[in-house]
C-alpha cells in the first residue's frame, strides 16, 4: 500500500513538472522543433544549424544570467546592453591602442564592469533613485564612453591567443559555450543552495518582511548588481574574441532578447520565480523559433518582432498567473514601490515612492 503510494505521489510530481503551467517552454520547444522539421527539414535539421545555435547564443545567455541576480533581488538593470558593448570596447581598447597583455586587460575589464555595477547599487539605495532611473542613466553614460573609447569605429586586430579562445571547441562545444555553463552552475548553486541566495530572493519577494527577518537588503541589492557587472563583462570579453574585434554598436542589441529570456524564464519550473535554468531553456527556445523562421525565408526584423512579443506574453503570463498559490513576479516587483503602510491597491503610478529605504 504505502508503495504503491508512493509510486502515484512520484509519477504525480513528474506529471505536474512537465506540465504545460510548469513548463511551457518544453512544449513550445517540442512544437517548433516538430513545425520546422516537417516544413525545411534539409536546413533545419542540420547540424550545423544547431550547432551554430548553441554557439551564437551563449553570449545572450551570459547576459541573462546576470540579469537574473538584481531581478530576482528585486532591481531592474536596464544597462546591461551597454555593459556587454562596454565591457568589449574596453578589452579590445586596453589590449590593442593601451597595448596590454591579456592577462591584465581581462582581469581588468571584469574589474571595471563590478564597479559600474558597485555604482549603480550605491546610487539605488544610498542616493534613493528608483532602479529604472538609475540604471537607465548609467545605461547612457556607458553608452558615451563606447564613443569616447573606440571614436565611433571597430577596434581591429585581436591578440591571437584572445581570437584563438573565441574560436576554440572541446568535444564540439566552443569553449564560450562551456563558459556560459560553468556561469550556468555557478548563478543556479548561490541562488538554490545557499543563503545567499535565500535571502536574494526574500529581498525580491517582500523587502519588508526580509528586512525585519535581519537581511541587509541594501547590501544584497548592491552585490547583485555587482555580479551582475562582473558576468556581462565576460559576456563583452567573449563578443570580442569570438568577433576578433570590438564593434561600439552591439551592446544595446543584447538587452531586450536578455530580458525577454529571464521574464519568460521566471514562468517556467520555479512558480514565478527568476530562475536559472528557466532562463536558459527560454534563451533557445527564443533562438530556435528565430532561426526557423529565418531558414524558412522570413526577414531579418522578424528577430526583433518575435522577442518583443515574446516578452509581452512572458510579462503578460508573469503578471496573470499566480503560480503555486504565490504572488506573480511582476505583482511582487509592482509591490516593492508601494510603502509597508499603503495596501498596493490605493497605489498609483504617480503616488509610488521613487525611492525605497534599504
Amino acid at each position: 500500500m504505502t508503495t504503491a503510494t508512493t509510486r502515484d505521489d512520484g509519477r504525480r510530481r513528474i506529471l505536474s513538472w512537465f506540465s504545460f503551467r510548469n513548463a511551457s517552454a518544453l512544449w513550445v520547444l517540442a512544437a517548433i522543433v516538430i513545425v520546422f522539421s516537417i516544413t525545411i527539414p534539409e536546413t533545419f535539421l542540420s547540424p550545423r544549424v544547431w550547432s551554430s545555435l548553441l554557439d551564437t547564443n551563449t553570449v545572450v545567455c551570459i547576459t541573462a544570467l546576470g540579469l537574473v541576480l538584481p531581478l530576482a533581488a528585486g532591481a531592474f538593470n536596464l544597462a546591461v546592453g551597454a555593459q556587454v558593448g562596454l565591457a568589449s570596447i574596453l578589452v579590445a581598447w586596453l589590449l590593442v591602442p593601451a597595448g596590454q597583455p591579456l592577462w591584465i586587460a581581462i582581469p581588468l575589464t571584469v574589474l571595471i564592469g563590478a564597479g559600474i555595477g558597485l555604482v549603480m547599487g550605491l546610487l539605488i539605495v544610498y542616493a534613493h533613485i528608483d532602479s529604472f532611473i538609475a540604471t537607465l542613466g548609467i545605461s547612457s553614460l556607458l553608452a558615451a564612453s563606447i564613443t569616447v573609447l573606440s571614436g565611433g569605429r571597430q577596434i581591429l586586430g585581436m591578440p591571437e591567443p584572445l581570437a584563438e579562445f573565441g574560436a576554440g571547441r572541446i568535444g564540439g562545444l566552443t569553449f564560450a559555450f562551456l563558459v556560459m555553463i560553468v556561469l550556468a552552475l555557478l548563478v543556479w548553486y548561490v541562488l538554490e543552495r545557499t543563503p545567499l541566495g535565500r535571502r536574494i530572493y526574500a529581498t525580491g519577494g517582500n523587502i519588508d518582511a526580509a528586512r525585519l527577518s535581519g537581511v541587509r537588503v541594501g547590501a544584497v541589492t548592491i552585490g547583485t548588481l555587482v555580479a551582475c557587472g562582473a558576468i556581462t563583462s565576460v559576456a563583452g570579453i567573449l563578443v570580442t574574441a569570438r568577433l576578433t574585434n570590438a564593434d561600439p554598436t552591439i551592446g544595446p542589441a543584447y538587452l531586450l532578447p536578455a530580458f525577454t529570456a529571464v521574464f519568460l524564464g521566471a514562468t517556467q519550473f520555479r512558480g514565478g520565480r527568476f530562475n536559472v535554468w528557466g532562463t536558459v531553456l527560454s534563451v533557445y527556445v527564443l533562438a530556435l523559433g528565430v532561426k526557423g523562421l529565418q531558414l524558412s525565408g522570413a526577414p531579418n526584423w522578424i528577430s526583433d518582432v518575435f522577442n518583443g512579443l515574446a516578452l509581452l506574453v512572458a510579462v503578460g503570463l508573469a503578471s496573470a498567473a499566480r503560480l503555486g498559490g504565490r504572488r506573480s513576479v511582476l505583482d511582487r516587483i509592482r509591490r516593492r514601490t508601494v510603502p509597508a503602510s499603503q495596501p498596493a491597491s490605493e497605489a498609483s503610478p504617480a503616488s509610488a515612492p521613487a525611492t525605497r529605504k534599504r
